[in-house]
């Protein structure tokens, strides 16, 4: 657990630095439009649902390689830094992010289902905060990585750039050195559990049950599949074969069986609910901007914008999930949208106050200690092991496809009518897919699920 969170915290560092300059680099250095910077972001955001489903079958189907797909996802991403130093108009970029995203996606469901395996029910949301937390701390640190290289420098966002593939390579390295991998999934599936033989007891006149190697030739087992398929072997007609199931592996997950968890009521409304909440969640990238605008922070400061989200995400991780453990996961994960609504009624009032950015910032750190690793606990809840990955890259992917769309209506909202009536927008959409949501996804009293 703290292996795979110290390679979160390290590729949070790498990526985040890229992350906090980006809008402002793509807006004032590049001068794109806001509908330009909504298309890169949802690419940004939005383009690793694409591969999020595959990476977490791979995983799944791999016999639990978990840690080998997701570090595929982590040195592609790494890959990607170096190339934005030669990408300056809007299709590289866009090429560029979004081989970037497809290895977020591949790593991204295997890397939670590695937390999930490794704790249990009682323990899942803490352990998500705390992987959350770890992963935050990296959020934290690389905007303020970012920012002093922005002010050593002259080619500040080169600089950028080239410090995070150096960090991302790092993290890679940790990955495969330290983080225990799939063999010992494998090992705990494929174990077989051995089935006890009773005894006769004496002067009771049974039989001694049949044991291998002491049948008469020509003789068959009732109840074994020889009996029912005619020159099959049963079970204990192997010599030297000990009573076991007949089937000692299980069979490898398939791409069927992944899709059809959706038909499992707790999965589907997990789905469902995350999917309509992701339509009305305006990304990063644009919160920062909005709140640049509103107070008229310098460029050179911007990349402390997302130091306030990380800080608070930070505080608050492991506090929300352990909250999520008592009093339920879905009530915490609800809340945490409110607390995304209340930042955005914030930034549409008039007030101007030097405490303005820090509530936003607050709020919005809240919202994703609320929800992030929340969501990611309450949908292990209804997954099986051997499916881990698959089940959570299904509401993975339909949250980030969401956030995309989110993403493409925001900025041609923006470019059209103007920022607050495209932030106006989002705040009623969201307001009413959190009551839809409540409705969806009523509360349970399921200990093991964790929903109430």
């Amino acid at each position: 657990m703290l292996a795979l969170g110290t390679v979160s915290l390290i590729t949070d560092v790498s990526s985040e630095m890229v992350t906090a300059v980006l809008p402002l680099y793509l807006v004032a250095g590049l001068g794109l439009s806001p509908l330009g910077f909504g298309l890169l972001d949802g690419i940004y955001n939005g383009f690793s649902a694409l591969v999020r489903l595959a990476g977490g079958h791979l995983a799944d189907r791999g016999g639990g390689r978990h840690k080998w797909v997701a570090g595929a996802g982590y040195a592609l991403s790494a890959l990607c830094k170096p190339l934005l130093l030669v990408a300056q108009t809007l299709t590289p970029i866009g090429l560029v992010l979004a081989a970037d995203r497809t290895g977020k996606g591949l790593r991204t469901a295997p890397r939670d289902a590695l937390i999930s395996l490794a704790s249990g029910p009682e323990t899942r949301g803490r352990a998500f905060g705390v992987h959350r937390a770890m992963d935050t701390a990296g959020a934290l640190l690389g905007p303020l990585v970012a920012f002093l290289i922005l002010r050593a420098t002259v080619d500040g966002y080169d600089a950028v750039f080239t410090v995070s593939f150096c960090v991302a390579v790092v993290g890679v390295l940790v990955l495969v050195l330290f983080v225990p991998g799939g063999p010992a999934a494998r090992a705990t599936r494929t174990a077989p559990t051995p089935v006890p033989v009773p005894a006769a007891r004496p002067g009771s006149g049974a039989s001694p049950a049949p044991t291998a190697g002491l049948r008469e030739p020509g003789t068959r087992t009732p109840g074994t599949a020889s009996e029912s398929l005619p020159g099959s072997p049963g079970p204990l007609a192997e010599a030297g074969a000990t009573a076991t199931p007949a089937v000692l592996a299980a069979p490898r997950p398939t791409l069927r069986a992944a899709l059809a968890l959706l038909r499992r009521p707790g999965l589907r409304g997990i789905a469902l609910c995350a999917l309509l909440l992701g339509l009305a969640t305006v990304s990063d990238s644009f919160v920062f901007l909005l709140l640049q605008r509103r107070l008229g922070v310098p460029d050179r400061w911007f990349a402390l914008l997302p130091v306030g989200t990380a800080a608070a995400f930070l505080l608050l991780a492991v506090p929300l999930g352990r909250l999520a453990d008592r009093a339920g996961r879905w009530r915490v994960f609800l809340a945490g949208h409110g607390a995304l609504l209340l930042a955005y009624g914030l930034l549409l009032t008039s007030w101007h106050g030097t405490a303005l950015p820090f509530a936003v910032l607050f709020l919005h750190g809240g919202f994703y200690a609320a929800t992030d690793g929340v969501l990611m606990a309450a949908a292990s809840d209804s997954v099986p092991g051997e499916l881990r990955s698959s089940g959570l890259a299904l509401v993975q992917t339909g949250q980030a496809l969401a956030r995309f769309v989110c993403s493409l209506a925001f900025g041609a909202a923006w470019t059209a009518w103007g920022d607050r009536t495209a932030l106006t927008a989002s705040a009623v959409a969201l307001a009413l897919c959190a009551l839809f949501s409540t409705i969806l996804r009523p509360a349970r009293r399921t200990p093991s699920e964790g929903l109430a």
